[in-house]
């Protein structure tokens, strides 16, 4: 499958040798937005076409698939593009700044024919996503309660400090708690979906959109509820999880000195009954080896005409993420439609 990568930055390179890991995958073109970031990916991949208008790496007929990893306000456009020259795309999360990009990407992939899958990989851990098959196995009974809390370092600004650009960004809601949301509704599916958030924090810059510190409240039907809390004022990089039923309780973090480390700290635990909690063995954890496999399996996907997360379904967690942000600035609880 020929791959055709568009965006070069610190998170596009380690996409383009996560794809040059899968078998029958390779990078075949690459689309850079500056001339520095083009060398560099000329010495890094010597067999792919390397271009700096990424519209001429659409119009080769031999690219199969696209993996769009660029600024959050060019998804749409990009994804668009991408879908309308014919190309099955992975498209990294948030899926688009607003509902209107979302429907303008879901509309695409449904006129051309092509796969649309958003890149939520925290689902394709061996640490989250052992959590689902928990829950989905009854290891707790019947949820009841759920925080997602995350302590970190400030964002890296991103290429010419996009992601402290609220128009490039869209929020830091949107930006990384759409990874937690997304956890939570794909847990707790089986339950239905959230009716409500409500979102307080603050932001030492004074815009809403780019809250250092925030908390929302999400609410299922009574009596199961979330807490989604973050700081970016932070140090290092630590995520935690906790799940409270009716038949037991799962607790599970990871830590490492930064969130792309290949050796971090990590445990899951999980008690039942009332019995003394047993440790979930799990052989790795973290952004890079959920990025491999995403890729594996994103590959496998295309093949098989499927995404892994779907157009539709990464539209709810965009969603979700606004109405968050919006009881941020209005300080009042949003229903969910």
């Amino acid at each position: 499958m020929r791959f055709g990568l568009i965006g070069y930055g610190a998170w596009g390179r380690h996409h383009a040798a996560a794809i040059e890991k899968v078998p029958g995958a390779r990078v075949a073109a690459i689309a850079c937005r500056t001339e520095a970031s083009a060398a560099e990916a000329r010495r890094d991949f010597p067999g792919a076409a390397v271009y700096l208008e990424y519209r001429r790496l659409l119009d080769r007929a031999d690219i199969d698939a696209v993996d769009v990893v660029v600024p959050n306000h060019l998804h749409a456009e990009i994804g668009v593009a991408a879908l309308e020259h014919g190309k099955d795309v992975l498209l990294e999360k948030p899926m688009a700044r607003s509902l209107a990009e979302c429907d303008r990407l879901i509309a695409a992939a449904g006129r051309s024919g092509r796969v649309l899958s958003i890149g939520h990989e925290l689902r394709l851990s061996k640490q989250w996503g052992r959590v689902k098959a928990l829950l989905d196995a009854g290891a707790v009974g019947e949820p009841r309660y759920a925080l997602v809390s995350l302590f970190r370092f400030p964002y890296r600004p991103g290429s010419a400090g996009w992601r402290y650009e609220a128009s490039h960004v869209g929020s830091w809601v949107l930006e990384e708690l759409v990874h937690h949301f997304d956890l939570l509704l794909w847990y707790f599916e089986r339950w239905g979906e959230p009716v409500s958030v409500f979102s307080l924090g603050n932001a030492r810059g004074g815009d809403p959109r780019m809250a250092d510190n925030v908390s929302s409240v999400l609410r299922f039907r009574e009596p199961l509820y979330a807490v989604v809390t973050k700081t970016v004022a932070g140090f290092e990089y630590h995520l935690a999880l906790e799940i409270a039923g009716t038949e037991g309780a799962i607790r599970t973090w990871w830590s490492g000195s930064m969130d792309r480390t290949r050796h971090p700290t990590f445990e899951l635990k999980l008690a039942r009954g009332g019995r003394e909690p047993e440790t979930v063995q799990i052989e790795s954890s973290g952004e890079l080896f959920e990025l491999e496999e995403e890729l594996a399996q994103t590959v496998a996907g295309f093949a098989d005409r499927r995404p892994l997360v779907s157009g539709e379904e990464a539209r709810k967690r965009v969603l979700v993420c606004l109405e968050a942000e919006r009881s941020l600035r209005e300080t009042r609880e949003i229903a969910l439609a």
